[in-house]
């Protein structure tokens, strides 16, 4: 076959990547995937073949240079060999969210025009089917798993291994044509189209060339130090711009093996077996986690919870020095090893990171208390701060300069500027072509310089060099009094506990702050099955006295915590409620990367927000909600508002 077109120091596209690894590491493992309870390996040489037999195939049904390809799935490694397929054939792979509804998927399919989609399942072909009316340029689909589809009108729908024997069946006629596309990929060819989350208002389509994509894969992974012999574990969404680096843009890069794991409820054994040594969660998979241990510890024996109490108390006073390798007395450091072989170690080993070399987290702020219990176990987490646009990394915190307060210092080749209003700006070479059909958006985030707004207000510590990310930059405001209003900062602090899953705080040009807060299901429930309290739905336990009480307590403790802040002391909660439903993607409340969304909250709750600042003491409210078949049905609720105690503040020192 012919080489794809390479620079002295590097290929230049994500085929040519390919191509390099399936010949230099030919035998070495490149995906591997839990298929009915046994993993399935692929070297980096069957993967070659594989990807170039899907793109022979797609050239046979009539793919063009320049198309798009959707790819709609959970991570399993024939749906990353499609978007290297599609890059192979010339074409732009666009991964959207599985969990997306049909018109959402209709949505970006539209915009981008997308001719044909690889599919993982059944659901997702039934949403295809749903709205391809909508869909003028949509010719194809082509499924993985043949499960459920054998009556399906098959005129213009393929199974994926039946494509691929069609590429070999035709390889002769295709080869030369699949060459000649090949070579002409460079660093300007467009390597990957993803959509943001659309937190504001509709998703737009984040062109990312191969530059941005090999560029970033290659300097993040000498940043950390990153190795063949590194292993992953990819099973966020293949939407994400994280997922698509860390499984695709490092993953040809160093040449380590990614490992996709069976389906979402077998992630934690799968994590467990694997034990990947570079991982990577949202602030949201550690939160669950960490509620899940404090679960398992409430039902524990008096001993066992004490034990875990004491040597989690001592891991938390010297554990992040000794991972940083700082000065630590003789008897502590004692004492943490033996915590080590009684605590972490096990904790460790069932969380599934007993081996974690690098852990990051990113997507939103992770609470402190959240952070540094990780850490204090041993495990390096660190935080890094990016977006769809900077094809992941803007900082990072590079070993030994770990915190919980800072997102770290600029990643190799990044530029970063404060403006006056405090919005953070940078310049890289991971920042995005355009925003596809969208040029006005592409000129207001992206200036003629390069320099691009990333919407978050933050500055840069003198000295240490490191970013320090205070909130949404649209989202920070002022109280009524001109203290500074920052939400997000006190949301983190309520979600460390592990009865809250999500909090929302309202206050800009007001005189005090509300709260919006989710109960966490599953830790509740699990405390009301251990006191014998009956409940029949999420909305009786999340009204019951008790649980009332208790998040109370939590609200009136993060207020404490706040008050030592004085530059953010006003964002104190004067009032909350508990709201009677979880706040949900499939509803608009979040996106489907689960950031909130702020406007269609306020709009769609304002019978309550007005109640919380009205000084009433309860509200009825009636919401409408979308079940998992997409039927549409209301919830009715009377809500109790609870009055949290707050501490005083000088408000001299938060204005300044």
């Amino acid at each position: 076959m012919a080489k794809p077109l390479t620079r002295a120091d590097g290929p230049q596209s994500v085929p040519a990547l390919l191509h390099r690894n399936a010949s230099e590491f030919a035998n070495a493992p490149a995906y591997r995937e839990k298929e009915y309870g046994i993993w399935q390996s692929w070297t980096w040489s069957q993967t070659r073949d594989e990807v170039e037999a899907l793109a022979l195939g797609f050239l046979e049904l009539g793919l063009d240079e320049g198309d798009f390809v959707a790819v709609i799935g959970r991570n399993r490694p024939y749906l990353y060999w499609a978007m290297m397929a599609a890059q192979m054939a010339g074409a732009i792979p666009v991964p959207l969210y599985q969990d997306a509804n049909a018109e959402e998927m209709a949505y970006v399919m539209g915009h981008c025009g997308a001719r044909i989609a690889v599919v993982g399942d059944q659901e997702q072909v039934d949403k295809i089917i749903e709205v391809q009316a909508q869909l003028p340029d949509f010719e194809r689909m082509i499924y993985l798993d043949p499960r459920g589809l054998r009556k399906y009108d098959h005129s213009k729908l393929d199974q994926y291994s039946a494509v691929q024997e069609l590429g070999r069946a035709n390889r002769e006629k295709h080869i030369a044509e699949l060459e000649a596309r090949q070579a002409k990929l460079n660093y300007d060819s467009t390597g990957v189209m993803l959509y943001t989350s659309g937190t504001t208002g509709k998703p737009k389509g984040v062109v990312l060339s191969n530059r941005n994509v090999i560029e970033t894969a290659k300097s993040s992974s000498e940043f950390d130090n990153l190795k063949r012999n590194d292993e992953i574990l990819a099973y966020l969404p293949m939407a994400w711009v994280g997922d698509f680096i860390f499984s695709v843009g490092q993953a040809l890069w160093t040449g380590f093996c990614t490992n996709c794991p069976e389906n979402a409820d077998t992630m934690h054994v799968d994590l467990r077996e694997i034990g990947p040594t570079y991982y990577f969660a949202p602030p949201r998979v550690f939160e669950t986690q960490l509620t899940s241990v404090m679960i398992r510890m409430e039902d524990a024996s008096r001993f066992k919870k004490w034990l875990f109490d004491t040597f989690m108390a001592h891991a938390r006073k010297v554990g992040p020095a000794v991972l940083d390798g700082k000065k630590v007395s003789f008897m502590d450091r004692a004492k943490y090893a033996l915590g080590e072989l009684m605590i972490y170690g096990p904790l460790k080993n069932t969380l599934g990171f007993s081996r974690v070399r690098v852990g990051y987290t990113a997507g939103e702020a992770i609470g402190p208390e959240i952070f540094d219990f990780y850490r204090s176990l041993g495990i390096n987490l660190k935080q890094l701060y990016g977006q769809t646009e900077a094809t992941v990394f803007i900082t990072a915190q590079p070993d030994g300069e770990v915190r919980s307060d800072t997102v770290g210092v600029t990643c190799p080749g990044v530029e970063l500027k404060i403006a006056d209003n405090g919005e953070v700006f940078y310049r890289s070479p991971g920042v995005f072509v355009e925003y596809y059909k969208n040029p006005e958006s592409t000129a207001d985030t992206k200036d003629a310089e390069g320099w691009v707004a990333t919407g978050d207000a933050g500055f840069i510590e003198e000295g240490s060099g490191h970013l320090r990310i205070i909130d949404r930059a649209k989202d920070v405001g002022q109280m009524a009094d001109g203290r500074l209003f920052a939400p997000k900062y006190v949301e983190n602090k309520l979600k460390f506990f592990p009865n809250i899953l999500e909090a929302v705080v309202f206050g800009n040009q007001r005189n005090e702050c509300t709260a919006f807060i989710n109960i966490d299901l599953t830790a509740v429930g699990n405390w009301a099955e251990r006191n014998n309290i009956g409940y029949a739905s999420y909305q009786e336990l999340a009204r019951h006295p008790q649980v009332m009480d208790t998040i109370q307590s939590h609200v009136e403790e993060v207020n404490r915590s706040v008050a030592e802040d004085e530059m953010l002391s006003g964002c104190q909660v004067h009032r909350f409620v508990v709201l009677h439903k979880e706040l949900d993607a499939d509803d608009g409340e979040l996106t489907r990367t689960r950031k909130v969304r702020r406007k269609i909250i306020e709009e769609k709750y304002a019978d309550i927000i007005t109640a919380l600042y009205d000084g009433s003491k309860q509200v009825s409210t009636e919401t409408e909600v979308t079940y998992e078949d997409g039927r549409k049905g209301s919830i009715k609720a009377t809500l109790e508002i609870r009055d949290a105690a707050v501490q005083p503040t000088s408000h001299k020192m938060a204005a300044e």
